[in-house]
């Protein structure tokens, strides 16, 4: 009886303990701003406004949850989650996976690679871009059109991915 009395208090001390560790939550970051965004103070032309491209404020705006592995997964808004398994169009600046001129395989970025002001995000502001046919690596935004998919536990952790993609002016 008393060492149960002993194991019972340990426990409470511990869960008391684990409590007083947690931090708060971090505040909001306000949208337009955090990793992810094109900096006003950048010498570098930000992504022009397009109506007929998913804007990156909605992708940079997932939340994340920890699984039991202490990954951090996506948790994806209902209208991201409208975005999923259907034809988009998304515009960014290319980051190659592999060398050469031509790509088939990048990333597309919601801030240029060039811009030392220009704070880069994390999965929430790169979409996985796979080509059905190449497309020349350039400096200047592209934008790709193919079937849009949310990554709810990719290997790589990464959030987006559009597959079949074309090049699209």
């Amino acid at each position: 009886m008393k060492s149960r009395i002993l194991i019972l208090a340990g426990l409470l001390a511990l869960g008391a303990q684990a409590q007083q560790l947690q931090q708060p939550p971090m505040p909001a970051v306000p949208m337009g701003t955090g990793a992810g965004v094109h900096s006003p103070n950048s010498p570098f032309a930000p992504l022009p406004a397009r109506t007929d491209v998913v804007p990156w404020s909605l992708l940079t705006d997932v939340q994340t949850k920890a699984d039991a592995k202490n990954r951090l997964l996506p948790n994806f808004k209902k209208d991201q989650m409208v975005l999923n398994q259907r034809k988009q169009r998304v515009q960014g600046f290319m980051m190659p996976l592999e060398p050469g001129e031509k790509q088939t395989h990048f990333l597309l970025s919601s801030v240029p690679l060039t811009c030392s002001f220009c704070t880069p995000g994390g999965p929430e502001s790169m979409v996985e871009v796979k080509t059905k046919t190449p497309v020349k690596y350039t400096l200047d935004p592209v934008t790709v059109e193919g079937t849009f998919a949310l990554l709810s536990d990719d290997p790589y952790g990464m959030y987006y991915r559009v597959t079949d993609a074309v090049a699209v002016k």
